[in-house]
């Protein structure tokens, strides 16, 4: 049985995410698109994945290995994707481009073997810590965002978010604002690099043995590195412990680690941390801390 390429599911969060204008035609018409690329690439889809911001189709490429073929409605998406993971070519710890396609807002990708998200799996943090410093290491190129632009859209669409679903009834508005106050703070000052954006635990795959850690669907943008720790850095918090445990973990993996901004950043965005199970009705410990830490 052919895999399902858009369902119900992934048509809403796209709606969602760009709108029904840009979003429900691109869905229609996405069945076609699939069936042009895959004889362009020689491609066979396996299975289908869900994203926010398009999908994501694993594939068996002309050698019987496996490809990952995404695809998005959104030009600027595939365009910054495509830059950065091109900027970051040959790095081990960053998924790698075969080939791509921007006309038609698609980038082919390697199969990573055997795949597996790092959510709820103990972190590697010497594979972390050189994922980071990979990242952080590459020549930014030209036409890229600074990191304010994507704070302030973040932001946005979360304060929307918010406002529609069952958070508003744990998060005021106000908890959002003063969360965009101190990442705007934070985004125009300290050092720039080229970032990856949007490092978290399911977004960074198991690439097998031989390689490990390996990040996936960067947001690159130019700005400050300690960002990208984020999330890694609250994964002890999530289990019990606190920030501090985060940063004791990480830090002796990261040349110029510094603490006190990751710290800082970790405050700015805990209201974003605190969105995503707040939406899904789910009122935790772990979102009381986030909330208090927001405040």
């Amino acid at each position: 049985m052919a895999p399902v390429l858009i369902d119900d599911a992934a048509r809403t969060r796209l709606v969602d995410r760009f709108g029904a204008e840009l979003a429900e035609p691109w869905c229609d018409a996405l069945p076609d698109l699939v069936a042009r690329l895959t004889a362009q690439w020689g491609l066979t889809v396996r299975e289908a994945r869900p994203g926010n911001t398009g999908r994501t189709l694993l594939c068996t490429g002309p050698d019987g290995d496996l490809r990952v073929l995404k695809l998005t409605p959104d030009p600027e998406v595939v365009r910054l994707e495509f830059a950065g993971l091109r900027a970051w070519a040959g790095c081990s710890r960053v998924v790698q481009v075969l080939d791509a396609d921007l006309g038609a807002n698609a980038i082919l990708l390697e199969g990573l073997v055997p795949g597996t998200e790092l959510t709820g799996r103990a972190v590697p943090w010497a594979e972390i810590g050189e994922l980071l410093t990979q990242l952080h290491s590459a020549e930014p190129p030209r036409g890229f965002r600074r990191l304010a632009e994507g704070i302030e859209f973040i932001f946005d669409l979360s304060e929307r978010r918010r406002r529609e679903s069952a958070a508003a009834g744990h998060m005021g508005a106000d908890v959002l604002a003063k969360g965009r106050e101190r990442a705007l703070a934070l985004a125009t000052s300290g050092p720039v690099t080229l970032i990856h954006g949007d490092l978290h635990p399911a977004n960074v795959l198991d690439a097998g043995p031989g390689r490990g850690a390996v990040a996936i669907d960067p947001r690159p943008g130019l700005g400050d590195p300690s960002l990208d720790a984020v999330d890694f850095v609250f994964v002890p918090m999530a289990a019990g412990g606190t920030i501090d445990d985060g940063i004791a973990a990480l830090a002796p993996h990261v040349p110029g680690f510094d603490a006190e901004r990751v710290r800082a950043w970790c405050v700015a965005m805990a209201p974003l941390v605190a969105l995503a199970p707040l939406r899904r009705g789910e009122h935790t410990p772990f979102t009381d801390a986030l909330l208090q830490m927001a405040r």
